[in-house]
């Protein structure tokens, strides 16, 4: 068969693969038509490296961006790129400033539709002010003399998207360039970020808390600020209670409830009787207190890193359930074979030596308040039942670190130290091709580590 006719990749941004399968929600095309993969794993833990991962096929220590680069090599070739040299126009749909041009994963799309720009707010304007300042960046900015100017950050402007639900402007933007472009028979390749599960977790078309009585809503707005602010990272504590953070995972939760049919039913419109590819997925999971930990910057969880992908072919293939082990970043691979471009990098529909998922993630600055025990990075790997976690310390102390694989939720085990000098590359990977890549992986991992630590040792 050719190529799709066009090429649609849906991420919702920061949705967990708990969030999508814990609850009674008809999901009657994925069903139907559907590939689900049930163990894939996001290759990093925030917007940047996770989305980049998805843009190259490659791991954060091979493409550069992280918490602290904040951005990618420029030499490498996008998803974008490659299928506009395929014959695509291409176009992205995001209500996330993150994926635009602020850190340069808009390279090689014709067209970036910022929904902020385009949507009326629905919100009273004390409202929006009042989430803004949640955030740290919007309180600096606020407080600098730009804003005195009247220069404000466009972020300040892309609060509509944390204040308001905008996915179906989104989607709705899509279908219409979908029918611009097929009267002039042109093929058309869309990446599509929505928030809705994303902080602070649309319950709503509107933000609201959740919480009874008046006590209940400051508790959760003071869970929501301390998230946001990632309190834990300054303070060295966590400062939200249990049931709060029940409570943040409930909203996630509701937000994808909300999201669940809009998307199951555009999914069928976009691929039903057509010849189009439509991918779903996460960019990464959350944490809603998964290993003492909070939001999803600086570490790896099952609840952070596990996320839901979901394939549906332009050859309109049986639907079913794959259950081994995966990168969610081999996504690249895949559209660019089924768009024609020769590649012999990894496939979401195989096995092999080098598609053992691994996880990294890489300490957050914080305004330079992170304390220094939150100060490392770390790369883990699954083993039959085992992660795996090498944590690199800024101080120069080593470790690694296991806990078992874990449904994704809030009682995920924690991590606990090896016994000294087992190296579970060497001591657990039986299969001497996998042995050789996760080898190769660590070496690398541990000179792009060492370059970050020395140049922040440098400022």
């Amino acid at each position: 068969m050719g190529k799709p006719r066009n090429i649609i990749l849906i991420v919702v941004d920061s949705l967990r693969y708990d969030s999508v399968y814990d609850q009674n929600l008809s999901l009657s095309y994925f069903e139907q038509k559907g590939i689900q993969f049930g163990a894939a794993r996001s290759a990093a833990c925030w917007t940047l490296p996770a989305t980049t991962s998805l843009f190259t096929g490659l791991m954060p220590h091979e493409h550069g961006a992280t918490a602290q680069t904040r951005g990618f090599h420029k030499h490498l070739p996008t998803l974008a790129e490659q299928l506009k040299a395929a014959g695509y126009n291409t176009y992205q749909s995001t209500s996330n400033i993150v994926t635009t041009n602020i850190f340069g994963l808009d390279r090689g799309f014709d067209e970036v539709y910022r929904v902020w720009r385009h949507v009326e707010p629905q919100f009273p304007k004390l409202l929006h002010i009042a989430v803004q300042f949640g955030k740290p960046r919007i309180r600096n900015k606020v407080l600098s003399k730009d804003f005195m100017f009247q220069r404000i950050a466009e972020d300040f402007s892309m609060g509509i998207s944390w204040s308001q639900a905008t996915f179906n402007d989104s989607l709705g933007y899509v279908r219409n360039k979908i029918k611009e472009n097929e009267a002039k028979g042109e093929n058309s390749f869309f990446f599509v970020n929505l928030m809705e599960a994303h902080f602070p977790y649309h319950v709503g078309d509107k933000f609201s808390l959740t919480a009874p009585g008046l006590w209940g809503k400051f508790k959760e707005s003071m869970g929501l600020y301390h998230t946001l602010n990632q309190t834990l990272l300054k303070k060295g504590k966590n400062p939200i209670s249990s049931d709060v953070e029940a409570r943040l995972q409930e909203r996630q939760k509701k937000g994808w409830a909300m999201l669940a049919q809009p998307i199951n039913d555009f999914i069928r419109e976009m691929h039903q009787d057509k010849d189009n590819l439509v991918v779903f997925t996460s960019d990464h999971g959350d944490n809603f207190g998964d290993q003492d930990w909070s939001y999803h910057f600086s570490n790896v969880t099952d609840g952070g890193n596990r996320v839901p992908l979901v394939w549906f072919g332009h050859d309109h293939p049986t639907a079913g359930t794959k259950n081994h082990l995966l990168s969610s970043r081999f996504v690249h691979n895949d559209i660019l074979r089924a768009a024609g471009v020769a590649t012999d990098a990894p496939s979401l529909f195989e096995e092999r030596a080098d598609t053992l998922p691994m996880l990294q993630s890489f300490w957050y600055n914080n305004d330079n308040k992170t304390q220094e025990k939150y100060k490392y990075n770390q790369l883990c790997f699954i083993q039959g039942k085992d992660r795996f976690v090498y944590r690199d310390d800024i101080n120069r102390k080593f470790r690694w670190m296991h806990a078992p694989v874990t449904k994704a939720g809030p009682e995920e085990a924690v991590f606990e130290n090896v016994e000294p000098g087992f190296n579970p590359i060497e001591e657990t990977v039986t299969d001497t091709e996998r042995k050789a890549y996760l080898q190769k992986c660590f070496s690398e991992f541990k000179l792009f580590s060492d370059g970050l630590t020395k140049e922040n040792k440098m400022k």
